[in-house]
């Protein structure tokens, strides 16, 4: 004889409890998914206008400090005929190998953080776990 302690609910209305529970579940998840995107989307609304005055302001400083180095090799090399040349030529590989090197860092920087929603992702990893341990407790 079966012992198990019977239960008055009928098929439908355990898969509609199962439904809802589903629904609420994703929903959770959605929720969390788009409070953590919107944080960064926030965080990106402020840092882009403030990069792009950065940017500016750089790159005119950039400019003019390039001007200026190029002029102190070529007023060391005046005997050249040849020094501006050479100014030039100076200055932009330096420029180069220091360029080089941000890119590489810049690259490096990016390959350990990303942009995706870490927490949600936690989140979920966490509730596939639970959920393969709920299966094989009731198989």
């Amino acid at each position: 004889m079966n012992n198990a302690p019977t239960n008055n609910r009928s098929l439908a209305e355990i898969v509609a409890e199962m439904k809802e529970e589903l629904r609420q579940f994703v929903q959770t998840r959605l929720e969390m998914f788009k409070r953590e995107l919107q944080e960064k989307v926030a965080r990106l609304k402020i840092a882009g206008p403030l990069a792009g005055a950065a940017v500016l302001l750089l790159a005119t400083a950039y400019l003019l400090i390039t001007m200026a180095l190029v002029a102190a090799v070529a007023a060391a090399l005046e005997k050249s005929p040849y020094h501006w040349f050479f100014g030039f030529i100076i200055v932009g590989f330096v420029w180069a190998l220091l360029g080089g090197a941000a890119g590489y860092f810049a690259k490096r920087e990016l390959e350990l953080k990303t942009l995706a929603p870490e927490r949600t992702l936690e989140v979920l990893k966490g509730d596939k776990v639970w959920l393969q341990r709920e299966v094989k407790n009731q198989i």
